[in-house]
């Protein structure tokens, strides 16, 4: 009887080992069609309260960059298939914690919102808010805390504005 057992549970191992699968994707970057041929990225102005001088030029560098380096679209000037438009919408500071009576942390948000205009399928344009925030230590002033977390913020807005743009998440 132990046997049999051993054996039926053994059957049942082997049989659920061959049979079952776990099948998962990510599904990072759409296709692009290939009727999409070239992109636009008009200047991505600062309309923040608080402006900081940086971030608008180096965000709309960086974004072309980013398209030109790991997409075949070419960057034009005209009427382009993928146009992409958008303001820097927030740039504030908070306390996010206190040691005593005094802040030991702070946060800077900057959020983002992003214009996407396809030309080609009128379907697949949107609008979108990003938001990402970068915590600095109460005893930098904000200035010097740009100058610590500026290519931060501008890799995070970047990677997250191409990811709304080209992939399905």
């Amino acid at each position: 009887m132990i046997i049999l057992k051993r054996f039926l549970i053994g059957l049942l191992v082997a049989s659920v080992t061959c049979f079952a699968t776990c099948k998962y994707s990510f599904k990072d970057t759409s296709p692009i069609p290939e009727e999409i041929k070239t992109f636009r990225v008009n200047y991505l102005e600062n309309k923040a309260q608080y402006v900081n001088t940086q971030l608008s030029p180096q965000l709309t560098e960086k974004l072309r960059q980013k398209i030109i380096n790991t997409t075949r679209l070419r960057q034009t000037n005209d009427e382009a298939d993928y146009d992409i438009s958008g303001f820097v919408s927030q740039y504030y500071t908070s306390t996010v914690g206190i040691s005593g009576n005094n802040a030991s942390g702070n946060r800077l948000t900057v959020g983002f919102h992003l214009v996407f205009r396809n030309t080609q399928n009128e379907k697949k344009n949107f609008e979108a808010d990003i938001s990402r925030t970068f915590d600095f230590p109460a005893s930098q002033s904000l200035s010097e805390a740009e100058s610590s977390l500026n290519s931060d913020i501008i890799r995070n807005l970047v990677d997250e504005i191409f990811n709304k743009i080209f992939s399905n998440w």
